[in-house]
């Protein structure tokens, strides 16, 4: 029997992952993945419970215990931790580079590996992630490698944060996406890049409507629906 199908969705943070993988699993009705949020959830559930980001025995512990779950919601997938909805809790640039510096430790990844396979059901699942095409599931049907330039994903950050009426250091915000680039890419396990198959596309300089567009494109020519 064939898998049900996968479309994974890779790339740095800003590159608008988030907004195309919730667009696609709209339109096709599958499920989806974000496997960005389980590494903040587990960050942040190590951080409540006074674990320290480098202690791995401890790490994979809570990785093995940890109680998540998605839920779609009409402003979006509200992540749920014991029964907490933490989905604002997570998405700060503190949550963010927490779960960076968790998704470094191999025993962890491992940990995690098994769960973010489950979500593999049909009729299909839209995998948003940093390693979906490469490691959690090199099988899939269709693979797209998201990407823009720091400087852009650092002022979609500012309008982000401004727009919530809160205050926004661009400069300090490029440094920390830089940096934490350079951990994603250069990381022994599973580090950020394109899978050899998977289609680039960079949206910098495009709209979030041109983004899905073409992405759509790519999936029914993949699909050849």
């Amino acid at each position: 029997m064939s898998k049900p199908i996968v479309i994974a969705v890779d790339g740095p943070g800003g590159a608008g992952k988030g907004e195309l993988t919730k667009r696609l699993a709209r339109s096709l009705g599958y499920e989806l993945l974000d496997s960005g949020a389980i590494y903040r959830v587990l960050a942040y559930a190590a951080r409540k419970a006074g674990l320290a980001l480098f202690d791995e025995d401890s790490l994979v512990q809570e990785a093995l215990v940890v109680n998540l779950a998605f839920e779609p919601q009409d402003d979006g997938v509200h992540v749920i931790l014991n029964g907490e909805d933490v989905s604002l809790a997570i998405r700060t640039e503190e949550a963010g580079a927490n779960a960076s510096k968790v998704a470094v430790l191999p025993r962890v990844r491992q940990a995690l590996l098994a769960r973010q396979r489950d979500f593999r059901q049909e009729p299909g699942l839209v995998a948003d992630g940093r390693d979906m095409g490469t490691v959690v599931f090199p099988d899939a049907q269709v693979k797209i490698f998201l990407d823009a330039s720091c400087e852009v994903r650092a002022k979609r950050r500012v309008l982000q944060l401004e727009s919530s009426g809160k205050t926004a250091d661009y400069a300090a915000i490029l440094q920390e996406i830089t940096e934490r680039d350079e951990r994603d890419r250069n990381r022994s396990v599973a580090p950020l890049k394109p899978a050899d198959d998977a289609v680039i596309i960079d949206s910098s300089d495009m709209t979030v409507e041109e983004v899905f567009n073409k992405a759509m494109k790519i999936v029914k020519e993949k699909l050849g629906k």
